[in-house]
C-alpha cells in the first residue's frame, strides 16, 4: 500500500471505528464486537481498492453486516454442535454404564462355568472363531465342538437366568436400614 493510501485508511479507521463498534455491539454483544470490527477493517485493508471514496461508511457497514452474519451462523453451528455433543454424552454415559454392568454380569456368570466351557464360549463369542477354527485350536472334531458348544451355551444361559432370578429376589427383599432413634451413632 502506498503512503497516501495508508493515510486514507488511517482516517477511515479513526472516523468509523466507534460507530462500527456500537453497530456490532448492538448485534453480537460487547464480547464479539471487537472481533467483528477487527475483521471488518482487515477486509477493508485487504480490499482497500474496492472501498469507494464517497461511500466508505456504507461499504464498511455492509462489510460489518456480512461479518456479523458469519459470526451469528458460527454461533448457531457451535450451539447445535454443543447440543448434539451434550445429548450424545448423556446417551453415551448411560449406555456405557449399562454396558459395563452387563459385561461384569456376564464375566461373573462365565467365571462360574468349568474352564472348558469358558474356553469354548470365549473362542466363539469373544474371539469370533467358527466351529472349524475352534476344532483346530482345541484339537478335536468339528462335531465334538458343536456338541460341547451347545452344552456350554445351555449351562451359561441357565446360570445367567439363575443370577437374574437371584437379583430380582434381592431387589424385592432389600429394605433400607433404619436405626432406632435412641441408638443413633455420632
Amino acid at each position: 500500500m502506498e503512503p497516501d493510501q495508508v493515510a486514507r485508511f488511517e482516517r477511515l479507521f479513526a472516523a468509523h471505528y466507534g460507530d462500527l463498534m456500537r453497530f456490532a455491539t448492538r448485534r453480537v454483544g460487547a464480547d464479539a464486537a471487537g472481533d467483528v470490527v477487527s475483521s471488518t477493517f482487515l477486509i477493508a485493508w485487504r480490499r482497500f481498492a474496492d472501498v469507494p471514496a464517497g461511500q466508505s461508511r456504507a461499504w464498511l457497514y455492509g462489510t460489518a453486516r456480512r461479518v456479523i452474519a458469519n459470526e451469528l451462523r458460527g454461533r448457531e453451528r457451535r450451539d447445535r454442535l454443543g447440543r448434539r455433543v451434550a445429548a450424545h454424552a448423556e446417551v453415551a454415559a448411560e449406555d456405557h454404564a449399562r454396558a459395563v454392568t452387563e459385561q461384569l454380569r456376564v464375566r461373573a456368570v462365565l467365571g462360574e462355568l468349568a474352564p472348558g466351557d469358558q474356553e469354548l464360549l470365549r473362542l466363539t463369542e469373544w474371539d469370533g472363531l467358527d466351529v472349524d477354527e475352534v476344532a483346530a485350536v482345541l484339537g478335536c472334531s468339528p462335531a465334538a465342538v458343536k456338541v460341547r458348544l451347545h452344552r456350554a451355551r445351555r449351562r451359561f444361559a441357565n446360570r445367567l437366568a439363575a443370577a437374574d432370578r437371584a437379583d430380582e429376589v434381592h431387589d424385592r427383599t432389600v429394605r433400607p436400614i433404619t436405626l432406632p432413634e435412641g441408638n443413633a451413632t455420632s
